[in-house]
C-alpha cells in the first residue's frame, strides 16, 4: 500500500492541518494532493525518481510530501535553512530529478549551480524564487488529478540525510513498509495510542524523521489534526498549545528546556495536554522535573533513530523510572551486545541492536556503510550504548561513535572538520561535542593555525555558517598549538573532550 493513502479514509469535514493561521480539512487536503500528484506525473516524473522537498514545517510541505509519495516518487526532505553549498551537496548525493521549494527556501537556492546538477530537471516553487526554468507551485497544484501509484512494502518512499552509525552524512532509505510499520507499532503501544480527536503540536522540523513520521505521519494515519509551527518561539508556541487545546506534544529536549525556563509562563497553559514526549536526545532529569513542577505535566522519554523510522522504545504507559527510555515497541526486537557480539548480562552496558519491519533498507549508493550498519541477520547496529534493569527497562549511557547530537540533529565531526580545514589560515582541526544546557551538545572546534597566518574565532564560525547548516557550526573555537595524537597519528578526540 502506498503510504500516501493514509489520508483517504478520514471524514472530509475533519480538520487535518492548521498552518499559517489556515485550517485544511481532510477533504480539502485530498483534493489538493490529487491535483499536485497529477501535476508531478504530467511533468514526466516516474516512480522511483527522487524529489527533494524544501518547504519548512507548513502546508506546502504536507501537500508536496503526500503528492510525491502518491505518484510513486521518492521524497527527499531537506532543511530549507541550509546554505546553498549544503543543499547542492544533498541534491547531488540524492540524484534528485526534481526540487520543490516553499517560501522558507528562497534563500537556499541563491547561487545554486544547475550545471553541476545534471539530474535536476524540474524545479517547482511557491513564488519569488530567482532561478531559471522555475514552475509555479500553484499551477502544478491546479493540474488534473492522477491516480495513486500502488507501491509494495519494500518500495522506497523517503530518503533522509543522517550521519548514520558512522561516517559523514548519507541518505538513509526508508520504504513505505518501514514507515507504515512504525506507525502501527506506535499505535499498538498502550502508552502512545493516538486517536482522531487528538490535537498535535507540530513544532518539530519535517525534514527530520521525528517530525516527519511521529508527528505528521501518525497524525494523518489516525485522522487527528496537527498545528504546524514553522519557527519555535517558547512564548508563542505555549500560547498555541493553550489556544488550540493541544493534547499531544512531542519534541526534543531544547524545546522542553526553553519552556522550563520561560519567565511568566502560564502554569495552566498545558492543562489540555494528555501526552508529552521527548526524544532525539537525552532529556536532562532536572528539565523533566521543572516541567512537571511548573505545568503539572510528566514528560516521557523514548528512543529512536532515522534508520528505524524512527521509534524503538517508549517509556509512556509503563512503570519505567525517570531517565529510562522505556521498553521496545511491539514487533521490535532489541539486543545489548559486547564487543565480541555476545549478549550482555542485566545491568551491564552493551551496544543496542535493533531488528524489525521498521528498520531501514540501507544507505543510498553506499554499500560499505550499509554493511557496517546492518548485519547478515538483519540487526541494525546503532552505536548507542545502553543498559537494561531487572524490570526490562532501558537506559542510554553512552555512544560508541564520535557522533554529536545537537538539538536532536546528528553532526559528524569529520564533516565539520573538512569545512574548517578548508579555511586558508587553518593547518589542522579536530571537532568534538561538548555538553550544552539547552541543545544537549554543542560543536566545539580545536584549531591549529598555519605558521604566519591568523584568524579570529568569529572568522572560523562565519566560514562554517556559509557552508554548513547552523546546527553543525561550531559554537566555540579554541586555538591550540597542536592536537593530541595516538601512536598511529590519529587525533584523540577523547583527550580533547
Amino acid at each position: 500500500m502506498n503510504l500516501a493513502s493514509i489520508i483517504d479514509q478520514h471524514p472530509a469535514e475533519s480538520v487535518a492541518l492548521i498552518s499559517r493561521g489556515e485550517q485544511t480539512t481532510y477533504g480539502e487536503l485530498r483534493h489538493q494532493v490529487d491535483g499536485f500528484r497529477g501535476g508531478l506525473v504530467s511533468l514526466g516524473l516516474e516512480p522511483g525518481d527522487r524529489v527533494a522537498i524544501e518547504c519548512g514545517t507548513n502546508w506546502y510541505f504536507v501537500v508536496s510530501y503526500l503528492a510525491v509519495l502518491g505518484a510513486g516518487l521518492v521524497a527527499v526532505p531537506l532543511n530549507p535553512s541550509n546554505p546553498t553549498p549544503e543543499m547542492q551537496r544533498a541534491l547531488q548525493a540524492a540524484g534528485a530529478r526534481a526540487l520543490i521549494l516553499g517560501p522558507a527556501a528562497k534563500k537556499a537556492v541563491r547561487g545554486l549551480d544547475r550545471a553541476s546538477l545534471p539530474d535536476l530537471e524540474v524545479v517547482i516553487a511557491s513564488s519569488g524564487v530567482d532561478l531559471d526554468g522555475v514552475l509555479s507551485l500553484d499551477e502544478v497544484l491546479a493540474s488534473d488529478p492522477a491516480p495513486v501509484v500502488d507501491r509494495a512494502d519494500d518500495d522506497l518512499a523517503v530518503m533522509l540525510f543522517t550521519s548514520g552509525t558512522a561516517g559523514s552524512p548519507k541518505a538513509a532509505m526508508l520504504s513505505h513498509g518501514n514507515l507504515r510499520s512504525n506507525l502501527e507499532q506506535i499505535q499498538q503501544h498502550p502508552g502512545r495510542h493516538q486517536v482522531a480527536s487528538d490535537v498535535v503540536l507540530g513544532v518539530l522540523p519535517l525534514f527530520h524523521i521525528f517530525g516527519l513520521n511521529v508527528v505528521l505521519g501518525l497524525t494523518l494515519y489516525t485522522g487527528s489534526r496537527v498545528v504546524l509551527i514553522e519557527r519555535f518561539d517558547p512564548s508563542s508556541a505555549l500560547e498555541a498549545v493553550e489556544r488550540h487545546e493541544v493534547t499531544i506534544i512531542s519534541g526534543a529536549p531544547p524545546m522542553w528546556a526553553a519552556w522550563a525556563g520561560l519567565p511568566g509562563a502560564n502554569p495552566a497553559a498545558m492543562r489540555s495536554v494528555r501526552l508529552a514526549a521527548s526524544g532525539a536526545a537525552k532529556l536532562p532529569v532536572d528539565v523533566a522535573q521543572q516541567i512537571e513542577d511548573r505545568f503539572d505535566l510528566e514528560v516521557f522519554e523514548g528512543y529512536g533513530l532515522t534508520e528505524t523510522s524512527p521509534v524503538v522504545t517508549i517509556a509512556a504507559g509503563t512503570d519505567a523510572p525517570r531517565g529510562s527510555i522505556g521498553s521496545a515497541l511491539p514487533g521490535i526486537e532489541i539486543r545489548l551486545v559486547d564487543a565480541a557480539g555476545e549478549d550482555v548480562y542485566v545491568g551491564d552496558s552493551g551496544e543496542l541492536l535493533v531488528r524489525g519491519p521498521n528498520v531501514f533498507k540501507g544507505y543510498f549508493n553506499d554499500p560499505v556503510a550499509t554493511a557496517a550498519a546492518l548485519d547478515a541477520d538483519g540487526w541494525l547496529h546503532t552505536g548507542d550504548i545502553a543498559v537494561v534493569d531487572d524490570d526490562g527497562y532501558l537506559y542510554l549511557v553512552d555512544r560508541a561513535k564520535d557522533l554529536i547530537i545537537v538539538s536532536g540533529f546528528n553532526v559528524y565531526p569529520a564533516e565539520v572538520e573538512d569545512v574548517v580545514a578548508a579555511h586558508p589560515a587553518v593547518e589542522s582541526v579536530a571537532v568534538v561535542g561538548v555538553p550544552h544546557p539547552y541543545s544537549g551538545e554543542a560543536v566545539k572546534a580545536y584549531v591549529v593555525l598555519q605558521d604566519g597566518l591568523s584568524a579570529e574565532e568569529d572568522d572560523i564560525i562565519a566560514w562554517c555558517a556559509d557552508r554548513l547548516a547552523r546546527y553543525k557550526c561550531p559554537d566555540k573555537v579554541m586555538f591550540v598549538d597542536e592536537l593530541p595524537q595516538g601512536a598511529a597519528g590519529k587525533v584523540l578526540r577523547r583527550a580533547l573532550r
